[in-house]
């Protein structure tokens, strides 16, 4: 497995590949890999010669630093995962804080229009200028032709095709779907951090969306948004933070629906102390 540190290195083996004709894909990680990681590797491996994966926590997304703090770190295992899957056309930058950020830890500002201060954003404080910051600096290392990320995080998905089309960055974003556990819990690397009893009740997020689902059919918005806070409001260990059926284009919240719009349903739920998000296709 070729483990690149800096992006020196990274540029340098970059301007080999492309000069022999390559393609290139890129799959952005935050390193604890699973198997939904692997499922975008993968893909990314069906219709590129040669794949990145870039293994970086993030600083600047993260409005709590006690989650930055305890965010699982298991690089050594995540290479042993990554050469189950392709010993030679993988290549891996774990890159240094200061190797992005040039010794200023700080994002760049982004007009998104407007895709920002929806849902996470409400609620995550300059999450989505750190993600975007970190992203563009990634893709003008790599140069990929082609970057996948999981449809989990699906306004982070539409804030990098923004970010793509604003920037006029030659890069094809692909949206791959989610990945659960048998359980139906969509696989995070946080679901490590999950105490017992929480990881038992944690399929019940799932579980609440998949009727969500089923009453979108005949129901309006506001009452499917009210019986899922009612059930979470009646649940002992699962907290909602917010439940949101939105536009799949603009992201806004729905009130009134259109026969001509694709809608998504979008979770956030603390169990105990770990955020878990979901969300799924309604129509």
């Amino acid at each position: 497995m070729e483990v690149y540190l800096d992006k020196v290195q990274m540029s340098r083996v970059i301007k080999t590949i492309k000069a022999q004709q390559l393609t290139i894909g890129l799959v952005p990680t935050m390193g604890a890999l699973h198997v939904g990681h692997l499922a975008l590797v993968k893909k990314a491996l069906e219709s590129n010669e040669r794949v990145v994966v870039s293994i970086f926590v993030n600083p600047t997304q993260f409005d709590n630093k006690e989650d930055l703090k305890k965010y699982p770190r298991t690089l050594e295992n995540d290479l042993l995962l990554l050469e189950t899957v392709s010993k030679d056309k993988i290549l891996v930058y774990t890159p240094t804080v200061n190797d992005i950020y040039e010794g200023n830890t700080i994002a760049n500002k982004f007009d998104f229009d407007g895709l920002e201060f929806e849902m996470e954003g409400k609620f995550r404080n300059g999450h989505f200028d750190g993600v975007g910051t970190v992203i563009k600096r990634f893709f003008e290392i790599v140069k990929p032709h082609q970057a996948y990320f999981g449809k989990k995080d699906f306004q982070q998905l539409q804030i990098i095709k923004k970010l793509v089309e604003k920037h006029h960055i030659p890069v094809r974003v692909v949206g791959c779907e989610i990945h659960r556990e048998s359980n139906g819990l969509a696989m995070s690397s946080r679901n490590t951090r999950l105490k017992s009893e929480y990881k038992k009740a944690a399929p019940f997020i799932y579980k609440t969306l998949k009727t969500a689902k089923v009453f979108f059919g005949t129901k309006s918005a506001n009452k499917i948004t009210e019986w899922v806070e009612n059930q979470f409001a009646k649940h002992e260990l699962l907290k909602l933070e917010y439940f949101i059926i939105a536009d799949t284009d603009t992201l806004k919240e729905v009130k009134r629906k259109s026969r001509k719009k694709s809608y998504r349903a979008f979770i956030a739920v603390y169990a105990g102390d770990v955020r878990l998000i979901d969300n799924i296709a309604l129509n």
